[in-house]
């Protein structure tokens, strides 16, 4: 993976893991500094990762439809991965929802491009694929999400 989409992916984890952590500082303001990096790094670590898998979960979930496809997996390019970095930035909190959605959806729909070229498989057919890969992985995102949740509500809170 060429360096650009590494360090693209990295800031779209970390815009993603910002997002995130921002509310839950402003409702809990005594955590600890230290905890809070550890939240903020593995946040961008699971959401960077999450990211950079999502060609990869398509490709697979082509192969699953279409049968074994000729060719190196789909991977992200710095072109595909800078408007999801765009979207990353615009998932802080409260600043638009809905546009960093209609952006996601714009991303898978650019990967659905290249897919269906390298599968033989048709366009809508390889947005789909893209679509279920995207929904999968935040699907086990949310899971992570909510047991981190779990292990919070128990983290201890710096004293006054």
């Amino acid at each position: 993976m060429p360096t650009a989409v590494v360090v693209l992916l990295v800031l779209a984890g970390l815009s993603e893991s910002a997002g995130r952590v921002l509310p839950l500082v402003a409702r809990r303001p005594r955590l600890s500094p230290g905890f809070l990096v550890l939240l903020m790094t593995t946040g961008t670590v699971v959401e960077g990762t999450v990211v950079a898998l999502w060609p990869l979960t398509a490709w697979t979930l082509a192969e699953l439809v279409g049968g074994p496809l000729a060719g190196p997996a789909l991977t992200w390019t710095p072109a595909l991965v800078a408007p999801m970095l765009l979207a990353a930035v615009l998932a802080f909190p409260l600043l638009g929802p809905a546009l960093h959605l209609l952006l996601v959806v714009g991303v898978g729909a650019g990967l659905a491009g290249p897919l269906a070229a390298a599968s033989g498989l048709g366009w809508w057919a390889a947005a789909a694929c893209v679509a279920g890969a995207g929904l999968g992985l935040a699907g086990a995102v949310e899971v992570v999400r909510r047991v981190t949740a779990r292990l919070m509500a128990g983290a201890r809170e710096v004293p006054a």
